[in-house]
């Protein structure tokens, strides 16, 4: 036996909303938010896992604790999970992993007992249109770590070997146990802005301005990787005062409170065009998941040619005057997931090389049995 961290919830279908077939044969929700009532979640005993043939089984080292993860275990107002994309209930949580393999099955080959690993969480088919034509990210019979299959909040997990890349090249730049295994955890939400920034939405010349909407653990990527990739003005809008402290230790230039800046009458897209000397942004990147109060700046401060690239997850309608990105030929990327692409393994490199280093993010650590401590804080 192990301990695991699981989110169970009653299948109650709100009215109005329609079952797909794909939800009433896989028991999987799409919207779990329009699914999923009164989520519960503890720590408890659960079997360890065996690994079939083409399998790997993994000792959990270190998982990072997400927002979509405390949107599965929040409440809505009506009592249904916060949490607005697809998952099987109940499950144990985590996405954001790393760990040793600790035994492989009997069609394995290419990963041995011993190696370090660093898991994508998004389990493509490699079958359906989507995987065929390289966007694995939005294969139609996904499944995910930690929303539909097991995760890493648990003292073992499975998983496949086409999900797991090595951590060997990291040891040299975080010599530490703990800090490689807190860095490989790292590697999966770094991989989400890689895959939104660079592959989704092409990147951007060095020497262009850039903005980041939220500071959270994917705003704070984007702003590390912009940093990486050569932005000469890094500006970031957070709430939380310990995060604008995080933005400033791995790059951001500037970082402001939109709330504070409200009160004193001041306008955040003026704050942006003014650092940037009129010029605007290259990209803006939108972390934060929230489209309602993001976007009207957006419009704003993107420059010609630019792009805004949406990675933060939000469930409000957004309002776009559309002709002010018409006008200067402004792009705008949607993305979700850090599979294909050689996004893992270019995320490892960065950080042996030394040239990308989340790390400083880690704010606390807390052992398993603590983790609804964790989540609470």
């Amino acid at each position: 036996m192990m301990k695991a961290l699981r989110v169970s919830a009653a299948w109650k279908p709100k009215v109005g909303y329609a079952l797909s077939e794909h939800e009433r044969s896989t028991g999987r929700a799409l919207v779990s938010s329009q699914v999923y009532a009164e989520p519960r979640v503890e720590v408890t005993e659960v079997p360890i896992p065996r690994p079939a043939g083409g399998q790997v089984l993994i000792r959990v080292k270190a998982c990072g604790v997400c927002g979509s993860d405390l949107h599965l275990c929040e409440r809505n107002a009506d009592g249904y999970v916060a949490y607005a994309d697809h998952a099987k209930l109940p499950v144990t949580i985590g996405h954001e992993w790393s760990g040793v393999v600790a035994e492989v099955g009997s069609e394995v080959t290419t990963l041995r007992v011993g190696d370090p690993v660093s898991v994508e969480p998004m389990n493509w088919c490699g079958e359906c249109t989507a995987c065929r034509t390289g966007m694995f990210n939005q294969c139609t019979a996904l499944e995910e770590i930690g929303f539909s299959i097991d995760g890493g909040f648990a003292e073992y997990a499975l998983s496949w070997p086409r999900y797991c890349w090595t951590i060997d090249a990291l040891a040299k730049a975080y010599p530490s146990e703990d800090a490689l295994f807190e860095a490989g955890a790292l590697v999966e939400p770094v991989g989400v802005v890689y895959n939104a920034l660079f592959v989704r939405a092409g990147g951007f010349l060095p020497g262009g301005n850039v903005a980041v909407f939220g500071a959270g653990p994917i705003g704070l990527a984007a702003v590390a990787l912009a940093r990486a990739a050569g932005a000469a003005t890094i500006v970031a809008f957070e709430t939380i005062p310990e995060r604008r402290v995080l933005a400033r230790a791995v790059g951001a230039d500037e970082v402001y409170d939109p709330v504070a800046l409200g009160r004193d009458g001041i306008d955040p897209a003026e704050v942006v065009l003014d650092r940037t000397a009129g010029v605007g942004v290259v990209v803006g990147i939108e972390a934060a998941g929230i489209g309602p109060r993001s976007y009207p700046v957006l419009e704003r401060i993107v420059g010609v040619g630019g792009k805004i690239v949406q990675v933060g997850i939000g469930t409000e309608p957004t309002p776009l005057l559309l002709v002010r990105l018409q006008q200067r030929g402004v792009s705008v990327y949607g993305s979700m997931g850090n599979s294909g692409h050689g996004i893992f393994p270019g995320v490892i490199r960065l950080m042996a090389a030394g040239r990308l280093d989340l790390t400083p993010i880690v704010t606390a650590r807390y052992p398993l049995a603590e983790a609804i401590a964790a989540f609470g804080r």
